[in-house]
């Protein structure tokens, strides 16, 4: 009856070890399979204990009750998830089941806590009698399994109960043998043996209702809960290493009971090299692309965990910030996908043809140009696919009459060929190497890789059109920059001009003489200038903290410009105004407003200027009886760069002259009406100690 028992439970565990392995393979990381399938593999691990430790049913191992208490912990719990689900919403259901999930639990520990106690008090060796207080234990649990499975076969809708119908039965089945076993030994005293050794075989009955329950994916038991790639790849490894650490300890363990006098030697050698293989394993870049190729096969309806794919490709083409080496991170968003170790990024140029542009771990292509026309570039636009050279070379005719240049052909460990679309448009492509496990691609993959190229290619067009603007702004500022300069120089050439137009009627007085040497002398020292400024690329000249006397200013101001009529008045009370300002660049400010004031006023009408101070500011009225100026222009057109109304003029003078009273802390305010003239306000911050002695 012995050898009966052992074969019964021998069958149970070869079967549940079957089903457990398809299982496996059908879970595509769902959370109810995964209960189902640790239910499923705590079953396989009682039946094998049970038939080890064979023994009479009067005396029962430890071992196969402890064990016992897993695996209906297990079934319980996957019962009481799916009731779950389907009170979900019922605050008074879910309290019940929270309460019923306490109490079974408090009963799974004190029957654990009884059998551990009795296993470490050496009570019958390695087994303990059957008493009473197991066998409702034991009893109670059943009951409360079947209680489970009545609630839910209750609460499924009709159409649904074909779907779970063989599951819950077999379940059901398991539980109801449980509870004949337990109450027949509870009224009888002691374990029926025949009910004992023909439970293997029972438990064996049920595999194929559960089998039949689980063929199909569209049942479900539980939420849909889906576990990550990442997870599954981790407590796959975990699981392989637990695996091999219990081989090892059970090799270790029968070396040092069957090894004789170099028991001790080998055992110490086994353990000591297993574990350092164990380190070897897992620091393996092979090996955990073949964990992770194996994963993807057979654990999931998807290769990838596309939630998390997405997030790790826009971490890492938003890694270090806009701008920072955002084409090598291009290549390696690409690259993780499919485990390459390596790109080469390639991108059009404007002068027709496509170049490298950007490597990551991949070996250098020097002096190799592909031009904007050529079979694969045209291959890429117009289909957008994903190039396997391996396919290419065993399969051309699906690629139709494309011709891969020589260059390609010949660089070392190439494997795909991925284009970069922005649009309809081909912006470049990538050259992905040879990942260190070979792995086939499929749809998947090149879904995958084309959308990830495009989001790439988004980013990239966005680098392209900034470093464009940048340089498009720098044309811009060094262009603004020759106009300002080009401004100074027709003022300089403008007082040169009139220095040589008197110099035939003057040429004779010493006084003039002297004058033009200051002029001339004056004119060479702000070209120098504007050289200076020209070759530092700055677009105006940086204020000099100098203190001045703005009434000089003007008087010097008013100087060059006393030769045009109307000549301008200066009246003022003041005779001493301190500002901190650029000497050369304020008269210039001044010098400009007046010739524009005597440009829009007749030789008969008035340039009038005064100067006053009003709260911390130096105020200068320059005031024509001119033309005038309505609202509209003086709000879009006056102070804008490059908008003349002189005809040869370059229309930034005004501008000019607000930007660098603004840079001081100033501004420049217009008052004007057309035929009623205009007034120009140039206000200017005085030195602190002057406008707070002055009041």
């Amino acid at each position: 009856m012995d050898n009966f028992e052992t074969i019964s439970y021998t069958v149970s565990a070869v079967l549940y070890l079957g089903l457990s392995a398809i299982l496996v393979l059908q879970w595509r990381g769902r959370f109810d399979r995964a209960m189902l399938l640790l239910a499923l593999m705590l079953t396989f691990l009682w039946s094998a204990i049970a038939a080890w430790f064979a023994e009479p049913a009067k005396v029962v191992p430890v071992v196969p009750l402890e064990i016992e208490l897993f695996r209906n912990a297990a079934w319980l719990l996957f019962l009481v998830q799916a009731l779950n689900v389907r009170y979900h919403g019922a605050d008074r259901a879910t309290k019940i089941l929270q309460y019923a999930a306490v109490a079974i639990g408090g009963l799974l520990v004190l029957l654990l806590v009884s059998l551990l106690a009795a296993d470490f008090s050496g009570t019958s060796g390695s087994a303990v009698p059957v008493s009473e207080f197991y066998d409702f234990g034991f009893l109670l649990l059943a009951l409360t399994g079947l209680v489970l499975i009545e609630q839910l076969f209750k609460g499924t809708r009709p159409e649904r109960r074909r779907a779970v119908k063989f599951l819950y039965t077999a379940i059901a089945g398991l539980f109801a043998y449980d509870l004949v076993m337990y109450a027949d030994a509870l009224f009888f005293g002691g374990l029926d043996e025949t009910l004992w050794n023909a439970r293997g075989l029972f438990m064996a009955f049920l595999v194929p209702l559960i089998g039949m329950s689980t063929a199909t994916n569209q049942p479900r038991w539980s939420h849909d809960i889906y576990v990550s790639h990442s997870a599954v790849f981790y407590f796959s490894g975990l699981v392989a290493g637990g695996v091999y650490l219990v081989a090892l300890a059970i090799g270790a363990e029968l070396i040092r009971a069957y090894g004789g006098n170099w028991a001790d030697v080998v055992r110490v050698l086994l353990l000591s090299g297993g574990l350092l293989l164990l380190v070897v394993l897992v620091s393996s870049v092979r090996l955990r692309s073949h964990m992770r190729v194996l994963v993807g096969k057979h654990f999931f309806n998807y290769k990838y965990d596309y939630r998390e794919e997405w997030l790790r490709i826009i971490r890492t083409l938003s890694k270090g910030g806009a701008g920072a080496h955002l084409l090598e991170r291009a290549i390696q968003s690409i690259a993780q996908i499919v485990d390459s170790p390596g790109g080469v990024l390639w991108l059009q140029r404007d002068q027709g043809y496509c170049e490298p542009a950007a490597y990551w771990e991949a070996p250098v292509v020097s002096g190799m140009r592909e031009v904007a026309d050529s079979p694969m570039l045209n291959f890429l636009e117009n289909w957008q696919w994903v190039i396997s050279m391996e396919e290419f070379q065993n399969e051309p005719d699906l690629y139709q009459d494309l011709i891969l240049p020589e260059w390609l052909e010949s660089y070392p460990d190439a494997w795909l060929v991925v284009p970069l679309m922005l649009d309809v448009q081909l912006l470049g492509f990538i050259i992905l190497v040879k990942p260190p496990v070979r792995r086939d691609i499929n749809w998947e993959d090149r879904d995958l890789l084309k959308t990830a190229a495009r989001q790439a290619a988004t980013h990239i067009a966005q680098l392209m059109a900034a470093q464009a603007l940048i340089e498009a702004r720098e044309f811009q500022a060094f262009s603004k920059l020759s106009a300002f300069v080009m401004h100074d120089l027709k003022n300089l050439i403008a007082q040169l001009s009139l220095v040589v137009s008197n110099a035939a009627r003057h040429k004779n007085n010493p006084a003039f003489m002297e004058d033009t040497i200051k002029t001339v002398e004056n004119s060479v020292t702000k070209m120098n200038k504007l050289i200076a400024q020209l070759r530092s690329g700055e677009t105006q000249t940086k204020p000099v903290v100098e203190e001045v006397n703005l009434v000089n200013l003007i008087h010097e101001a008013i100087q060059g410009r006393i030769e045009k009529k109307p000549v301008p008045v200066f009246s003022n009370k003041e005779t001493h105004i301190p500002v901190q300002v650029n000497q050369d660049r304020m008269i210039a400010v001044i010098e400009h407003i007046i010739e524009n004031a005597q440009d829009a006023t007749l030789p008969d009408g008035r340039v009038e200027i005064q100067l006053k101070h009003i709260h911390g500011f130096a105020v200068i009225d320059i005031t024509d009886t001119g033309c005038g100026m309505d609202d509209n222009f003086i709000r879009n057109r006056l102070f804008r760069p490059f908008d003349s109304t002189k005809g040869t003029g370059m229309g930034i003078g005004a501008y000019e002259s607000r930007e660098y009273i603004r840079d001081l802390g100033g501004n420049i305010e217009v008052t004007s009406k057309p035929g009623a003239g205009t007034t120009f306000s140039i206000r200017v911050p005085l030195l602190e100690h002057y406008w707070k002695a002055t009041g």
